[in-house]
């Protein structure tokens, strides 16, 4: 009996430290099921690149996703486990991602095969309001992502080089909200490249 307390009594904790999906992705805690579209804008054009599927818990953490490209084909599926995230590919074997909590408002996310090979490794810091701060890459490329916020919104993502070189620069408006404050309609540009792409969402709630 005392076991099984301590055991809810770690679940609790634990459940309380990780950051929840929807403050991270800035959607309401009542969210149930999402669809992302992303487009690439060429010439006031669209053209669809993937469609994202995303099925929420009920406290607000990804509990199954489905993306597929512009025909169908399927890209990446992931599946939320009791301990790990399991990140399926067509083309791959899968990736058993877990999540560590760490002190000043930190997460390791560490990602591997079920040969326990390390495939990649991101640090995410967050705001005090759960939103993401910065995202480190500790093992692949070894950028930066800084985010910046304002007015509760998305509004610039800089990403930089272990030397602090910049990569990009990303602009991002919302140009569409819900009553309950979800972006319905988002572009992003590169300030480096002009690239942009135009990001639709289709939200359900509890």
């Amino acid at each position: 009996m005392r076991a099984l307390l301590i055991l809810i009594l770690f679940l609790s904790l634990l459940s309380c430290a990780t950051k929840k999906d929807s403050k991270k992705l800035l959607l309401p805690e009542e969210i149930k099921f999402l669809t992302e579209e992303i487009y690439v804008v060429i010439n006031n054009e669209k053209k669809l690149l993937s469609k994202k599927e995303m099925v929420f818990t009920k406290n607000g953490r990804v509990k199954y996703s489905k993306t597929v490209d512009s025909l169908g084909n399927l890209l990446q599926e992931t599946e939320k486990k009791l301990w790990f995230v399991v990140e399926s590919y067509p083309d791959r074997e899968p990736y058993y991602c877990k999540t560590r909590w760490k002190p000043k408002q930190r997460e390791r996310i560490s990602c591997y095969t079920k040969k326990q090979y390390k495939e990649n490794e991101s640090i995410y810091h967050y705001n005090k309001n759960r939103t993401i701060a910065k995202i480190v890459d500790n093992f692949t490329t070894f950028h930066t992502q800084h985010f910046y916020y304002a007015n509760k919104e998305l509004i610039k993502i800089i990403t930089v080089d272990k030397n602090d070189k910049l990569i990009d620069e990303v602009l991002i408006s919302c140009l569409a909200k819900d009553p309950k404050g979800t972006c319905l309609k988002e572009t992003r540009v590169s300030t480096k490249t002009n690239y942009e792409e135009e990001i639709l969402m289709t939200p359900t709630y509890n």
